[in-house]
């Protein structure tokens, strides 16, 4: 893992083989040079000052993201942990920093958002608390709804019909145990008040580590299929003649 580590003022002391090799310095070139005024990008620059600041007041930082630039110029997506160093007698010396390189994974995920944002099915996600958190286009365009209307809202008790609410319920809580669910039918009322059917696949969504995130809905819209379905069967139950069907 690229490890490297400053002191008080923020200047580099510490620089191990993996973060050389990642980021394209050598030790020579970093080290007591000033980590975020010439290797953080300026956007990010407060922000990771901050949260030096606060690993050398012994607060300690887990998981921040921030952007690091190459020495070819290449923007890189780091996610570190700030830890404190001290000396023997626990005095505060330094920051030592962990980090993992995200950059592959995040070019994923926004790969894997687009083409759930462009599918030609309408495609929502629940986190573990049951709030919305995916909203695709098609979805937008079926409901009426845009991502700021749901975004953080609860799926469940704002936009299921009551008489659905426990099976729904039932079935997104069956996904965040694993218990993946194909084609079950459940309404879905649109902004303008009109009760759609809709035929859901809910699957357990996790993270790298393979823990439970949420639940991805992918629906297909099959209120005008029951429609045909219930007109046939209407004119078969009221033709003039005598039908019968065997499977």
């Amino acid at each position: 893992a690229p490890i490297f580590g400053v002191d008080i003022d923020g200047s580099v002391n510490v620089w191990n083989q993996c973060a050389m090799k990642l980021v394209g310095y050598n030790t020579h070139e970093v080290m007591g040079h000033s980590l975020v005024k010439e290797f953080i990008t300026d956007d990010y620059q407060v922000s990771v000052q901050t949260v030096l600041d606060q690993a050398l007041r012994g607060e300690e930082t887990a998981n921040f993201e921030f952007p690091l630039m190459t020495k070819g110029g290449v923007r890189l997506e780091v996610l570190l942990n700030a830890t404190t160093r001290r000396d023997e007698q626990g005095n505060v010396i330094g920051v030592v920093g962990i980090g993992q390189d995200i950059t592959g994974r995040l070019a994923q995920e926004r790969e894997y958002s687009r083409l759930i944002d462009t599918a030609n099915a309408p495609i929502f996600g629940v986190d573990i608390d049951g709030s919305v958190n995916v909203w695709n286009q098609c979805a937008m365009k079926l409901v009426g709804y845009n991502t700021h209307e749901v975004m953080g809202h609860s799926l469940v008790k704002e936009f299921i019909t009551d008489d659905y609410q426990v099976s729904v319920q039932t079935v997104l809580d069956q996904a965040l145990r694993g218990e993946e669910t194909a084609n079950f039918e459940f309404p879905l009322m649109t902004k303008g008040g009109v009760r759609l059917e809709v035929l859901l696949n809910a699957t357990t969504r996790r993270d790298e580590q393979g823990n439970v995130i949420g639940v991805v809905g992918i629906g297909q819209d099959i209120t005008g299929r029951l429609a045909q379905e219930r007109e046939y069967s209407r004119l078969i139950d009221t033709a003039n003649a005598p039908i019968f069907g065997v499977d």
